[in-house]
């Protein structure tokens, strides 16, 4: 009779009768792997523990930082007119009472002449008359016409306050300006340069005079400029306030809150290093100024529950 065909092959059936001499183990556990992880485990749990309990937060101002350097002169127009010619160029190192802008003064030349004219003719009928009042009345009054008239002529000619370097120029030949546009600007190599964090009002009760400040300019990640606070305003103010305060040509460009206070600080020197190399600061650059207010346990801040009872026994200590 023949055998009944089964889905299992014979080698494999017959091994199941005989049964097999070596039994493989299910899982097979290291013993000294499993001490390691368990210390290891423990260690890491210690450490973080330690570190909730030990470790704190802080807390920042956060606002914009404006470089400003406040001993530079601005240079502006005391009357109206076409400017001529330019006697200087950015970068021009320039001495006091030196000649910067001319401006187109043909009129004022042409009216020292005449004026110029009717003296001597005036001062010649004195001469012929010497005791005719009306004759010296008019010598008089045409010398203090020409008096000024050289004023106005001096005028069109703007000449430099003080010895520095020339910044930034903002004027071009044939341009009409305007009494108090701004036309250039003078630096000296020794003046001071400042760093104007508009901070949120919020922070106003803990900002105080000698707390750090630090800077990340704009366009230069990470390269942290650290300084300390040498002011704090007094007051909490607005937007237009802050504009009027920086001046229009920095204020314009700012977004500002509802509410923000001044803070100032000094810059160490006038170059940073960033990038790989040095750079010099530039009035108006802006970046992130931070400034740190306050510090709290990483364990209060994960149960802020802890921060009621915590104070709470201060206050009952103090007493």
């Amino acid at each position: 009779m023949q055998d009944q065909p089964t889905i299992f092959r014979e080698e494999a059936v017959e091994s199941h009768f005989r049964g097999s001499a070596i039994q493989g183990d299910l899982l097979r556990i290291s013993p000294q792997w499993m001490t390691w992880t368990y210390w290891l485990l423990i260690g890491l749990i210690l450490a973080s523990s330690a570190y909730v309990v030990l470790g704190s937060i802080d807390e920042y101002a956060t606002g914009t930082g404006i470089v400003r350097d406040v001993g530079r002169t601005n240079v502006t127009a005391i009357t109206s007119g076409t400017i001529r010619r330019i006697a200087i160029r950015p970068g021009q190192e320039i001495e006091a009472k030196q000649p910067l802008v001319y401006f187109d003064d043909r009129q004022e030349q042409i009216e020292l002449e005449r004026l110029n004219k009717d003296f001597n003719s005036q001062q010649l009928n004195w001469l012929k008359n010497p005791n005719n009042p009306v004759a010296h009345q008019q010598v008089v009054t045409l010398r203090a016409q020409i008096d000024a008239a050289e004023m106005r002529l001096k005028d069109r000619t703007l000449l430099s306050t003080r010895s520095g370097i020339v910044q930034d120029i903002r004027i071009r030949p044939n341009q009409l300006v305007n009494p108090g546009e701004l036309l250039l600007t003078i630096v000296g190599g020794n003046d001071s340069l400042v760093v104007i964090a508009i901070l949120p009002g919020r922070y106003r009760p803990l900002l105080k005079k000698g707390d750090p400040l630090r800077l990340e300019l704009t366009g230069f990640g990470y390269a942290y400029q650290r300084m300390t606070i040498d002011e704090v305003g007094n007051e909490v103010v607005g937007p237009n306030e802050i504009r009027r305060f920086l001046g229009q040509e920095v204020g314009d460009s700012l977004k500002l809150g509802d509410s923000s206070v001044i803070v100032q600080a000094r810059l160490p020197s006038r170059s940073f290093q960033a990038a790989g190399g040095w750079h010099d600061y530039h009035d108006g650059m802006q970046g992130t100024a931070e400034a740190r207010v306050r510090s709290e346990s990483i364990l209060v801040a994960l149960v802020p529950g802890l921060k009621a009872f915590l104070e709470g026994s201060e206050e009952y200590g103090d007493d």
